[in-house]
Formats: structure tokens, sequence, C-alpha cells
């Protein structure tokens, strides 16, 4: 049997995602910018991708920018709207537990003179608002929170966080990184108060490499690659037809039936929440229900190292995480369970399970029962 529990990571593609993007590059393949027949019919793909997802947020169209995926749409939001609101301030806002495609423009952003403030966050995941209100300045350019971590699935109060930014300094921008959140939750930037909001395909089950930034219409962000002009010549370079149209169809998809979708994943999750709750030397770091995201469950193994259970699991055909699968090749100590404050000792043994439309019961069934074998053979052995 195998069960592939690593859908925070990439999820498998839908058939109807798989059946557009087939006949995009095999059909309907012309470059979206030429003026014959071709070309136009390769651009409507864009414009209905455009509608669609613009009618998932309930936004206009023209605020929705495609990218290359969640990295692209949180250095563009980041960088581009620190550059180009850099008059009103540099001062930058985040917290101790956001994505490395955060924590890497961030840096960038020091280097360039700005000041970063971080805000840490309590044993839940969550900033604290008394917090974040007193480290807003007028001098406050942006502030960035992720909607869910992508490690816990601590689900940050967005709309709480906007009210107190706009108090506070209304010319602040609000960048949410919503990576691991859209498709899971009906996001509403303009009742939110949101006014960057990045999102990557292959989170919901869509293609790798496409993306999408929303921009609220009046917000200036400073393009980050020139050229031909695309896109309003907010990112120049020929569109990614393929992607866009994937996306396109898993936005919708994903949208269709929306709170059966979630509710199947809260019930994956609590039942493998359940039955890892009764495993000896078991920790669970993530919340039932809708306290936390309907899809992830972060699972702390006494005695054992996550690296060596994973590839337990692997030789099983369980599939899982042991981090950020965006920062695998440069392993280091979990920011976020340090930011939680899970203990040392469990730091290094700890573990994400994330759900997808096509896991089930029986996978966490089968799961559990080989961890019941594995647990004492892997604790006796790295004992010794």
């Amino acid at each position: 049997m195998e069960a592939y529990f690593d859908n925070s990571a990439t999820t498998k593609v839908l058939d109807c995602v798989k059946d557009i993007v087939i006949k995009t590059m095999t059909e309907d393949y012309a470059n979206p910018s030429a003026k014959h027949k071709k070309g136009v019919e390769a651009e409507q793909y864009i414009r209905q991708a455009k509608k669609e997802i613009a009618a998932t947020l309930k936004v206009q169209e023209k605020e929705i920018l495609f990218t290359s995926g969640g990295s692209e749409s949180n250095n563009l939001a980041l960088i581009g709207g620190a550059l180009a609101n850099k008059r009103a301030g540099n001062h930058v806002i985040s917290t101790s537990i956001e994505h490395p495609s955060v924590y890497r423009p961030l840096e960038v952003l020091e280097e360039l003179g700005y000041e970063v403030t971080f805000l840490p966050v309590d044993r839940k995941g969550h900033i604290s608002l008394d917090m974040l209100r007193e480290a807003i300045r007028q001098d406050t350019v942006l502030v960035s929170v992720m909607y869910v971590n992508n490690e816990i699935g601590a689900v940050e109060p967005v709309e709480e966080i906007s009210k107190v930014i706009k108090e506070k300094n209304p010319s602040t921008l609000f960048h949410v990184d919503a990576i691991q959140a859209y498709g899971k939750y009906r996001i509403r930037p303009k009742k939110q108060g949101i006014d960057l909001l990045s999102v990557s395909g292959h989170k919901i089950h869509g293609p790798k490499g496409v993306g999408f930034l929303y921009i609220r219409d009046g917000v200036k962000v400073k393009p980050m690659i020139y050229g031909g002009g695309q896109q309003n010549h907010m990112r120049s370079g020929t569109e990614n037809v393929p992607g866009v149209a994937g996306l396109g169809v898993a936005a919708r998809e994903m949208y269709t039936n929306h709170e059966e979708k979630v509710a199947h994943l809260i019930d994956l999750k609590d039942y493998m929440i359940g039955q890892m709750e009764e495993l000896e030397g078991v920790v669970v770091n993530s919340l039932r229900g809708r306290e936390s995201a309907p899809q992830i469950v972060s699972v702390s193994f006494q005695g054992v190292r996550s690296e060596v259970l994973l590839h337990a699991l692997e030789e099983k055909g369980i599939y899982v995480s042991s981090g950020s699968a965006c920062s695998a090749h440069h392993p280091q100590v979990s920011g976020t369970l340090k930011g939680v404050g899970i203990s040392e000792k469990l730091l290094d043994s700890t573990l994400r399970f994330s759900f997808g439309m096509f896991n089930t019961k029986e996978e966490i069934d089968y799961c559990i029962h080989v961890l019941k074998e594995l647990l004492p053979f892997l604790r006796k052995f790295q004992q010794k």
C-alpha cells in the first residue's frame, strides 16, 4: 500500500488540470502575445483563468498577476512592495515563523537599509495583536504575516491583524502569504483588509511553476522582471499558458463544493490526531478541528530522529515531511518549532503529515499500523 501524506509540499494534479495542460501544450500552444488567431486563442486561456481566480476571491481580474509560484509572489510582494513605497518609510514587520521565501527577501531588504521587526508567537503559533500594535510606526511601510503556517498549521487572525495595522497606520501595506491557506479557506481580501496575497498552484492540485499575486487596485509594486511588458509591464516574459490554464481550473475545482472538501480534510486530520495520541511517546503539535488548518498534522516522536523515521516510513510506501520542502537542501532547526516552544529534545524528532483530496482513512490506518511496528524498534536501535 502507498500513502502520500506530503501534500503541503506538493499535490497530485487533478485530471481536469492535466487535461487542460496537455491541450495547451499540444494544441493551443501559440504565444499569447502573437497577433494571429492561434495567439488570440492562447490568450483566452489566461483571461479565463484570471476570471475564475478573481471569482474565488471576489476581486477584480486586473488585480491578479501570474507568477512562477509562491516564492516569486512573496519576493515580488515584499521587495517590490517595499521599494515602490520607500518614501513612506523603511520599516517592515513580520513574524518568527515565516516561510524561507519570506525570510530571504526580508534579509535582502535589510541589506538595502530597511529595518525588519520579527514578532514572536505563542504556543499555538499566533502573534500578539498588542505587540503588533506597539511595533507599528509611522515609517512602517509593510507588514507580512502568513495565513496558515506550513509546518504546524497555525492560522493567524488576518482580519484582526489588518484592523490593527490600518488603525495605527493606514498607509502601511498588509501582505499575506496564503500559500497553505488558498483552497482551504474562503479568502476575501477586500473584506479582510489584505493589500497583497501570495498563492501557489501546486499546493491546490494544480501545476508546479505557476502561482499568482493579488495586488489591490491602487497599491504600488515595483516590477522585478523587465522585458516585453507583458501583464501590464508588471512581469515581462511570455506567459506560462499551460500553467496558468491549469491553475485556473484547479482554483475553480477547489472552490466547487468547497465546504465538503474542507470537511473531508478536517475529518482526516482529526482522525489521525486521535490515532496518534494513542501511541506511546508521541506529541501532536497541531490543533483539532477548525482551530488549525484542515490539512496539516505536526507530530513529535520521542527518541527517534525525524530523518530516520521519515526514511523508515518511506520504505513502507508512506511519504511525509520533516520540515519545509522548500528548504530541504539546507537542513536546519525549524524556526517554527522553536518559535512555538517545542522542547529541545523534540526539535529533531518532528514530522509533518499533510492531506489532500485523494487521501483516505484507510491510508491513515496503514500508517498507524506501520508506526506501531517501527517506533519500538527505532527507539531501541537509537539507544544503542
